[in-house]
């Protein structure tokens, strides 16, 4: 698949050298979704921090769009779980989706107008163009982790990474993000997505990816779905393979 938004290629990632995950091989294409799922610590916050940066790759390939990750970071958003910032550093919402208008070997250039424009037509889309002049540290836990998928939004990028969205949000930003992640996939961008949350997995991506004991294995997302329950740290008590959309974090 030469136009693969993310290829990994027996990849190994990982930290100083050492692999976390081995032999990874994934595709996903534009438009697609795919979910990393898996216990706490099998290394699905890892996988997506190798494709932009934050980790090694040790062995094998990453590319993004068909060039290797490190050169097409800027092809790339990546959203971060919401309580690894710090929410003490004085910005507001606006200055934060903004930020998403810099590539990395762009971030010197002056602000446009249109940068403005963009920026504030994806906080709008998250529902929180009334809290652009509020400090980013003093929103809820939903509104930031809104206010960081907007930063992702405003950086049109092609690939769309994020490390567990849906972690103790309530039903209303969980909605939101939702529906705008659909709408992304369905204008060709594609999105990865580590989480626990099995219904969502299950509602939302075409594939699923199962992080366990340094490997993954790739497939359905029904079909990986159905090997969770009492094992891989899930326990017998599995969440539901369905999601209304409308149940509280």
């Amino acid at each position: 698949m030469a136009d693969a938004a993310l290829r990994l290629a027996r990849a190994g990632v990982g930290y100083r050298g050492r692999a976390v995950l081995t032999d990874v091989d994934l595709t996903v294409a534009p438009g697609q979704v795919l979910a990393l799922v898996g216990s706490n610590g099998a290394g699905k916050s890892t996988l997506i921090k190798a494709v932009v940066g934050l980790a090694e790759v040790v062995s094998g390939t990453v590319t993004v769009l068909g060039r290797p990750a490190a050169r097409a970071r800027g092809a790339a958003a990546y959203v971060p779980q919401v309580d690894a910032l710090d929410a003490d550093f004085p910005v507001t919402a606006a200055d934060v989706v903004l930020m998403g208008r810099y590539r990395p070997t762009r971030w010197l250039r002056q602000v446009r107008a249109a940068d403005r424009t963009i920026a504030a037509e994806a906080l709008d889309r998250v529902g929180l163009a009334d809290r652009a002049r509020t400090r980013f540290g003093l929103l809820s836990g939903g509104q930031r982790q809104r206010v960081l998928l907007a930063r992702a939004v405003a950086s049109q990028a092609r690939l769309m990474l994020l490390d567990e969205p849906f972690n103790g949000l309530d039903s209303a930003s969980q909605d939101v993000i939702l529906h705008i992640l659909r709408d992304l996939a369905a204008t060709g961008t594609a999105v990865v997505l580590s989480t626990h949350d099995l219904g969502i997995a299950c509602d939302l991506a075409d594939t699923a990816c199962l992080i366990h004991a340094g490997h993954a294995r790739t497939g359905p997302t029904a079909d990986i779905l159905s090997t969770l329950p009492g094992r891989y740290g899930y326990g017998s008590q599995a969440p539901e393979l369905h999601h209304s959309g409308t149940a509280g974090a």
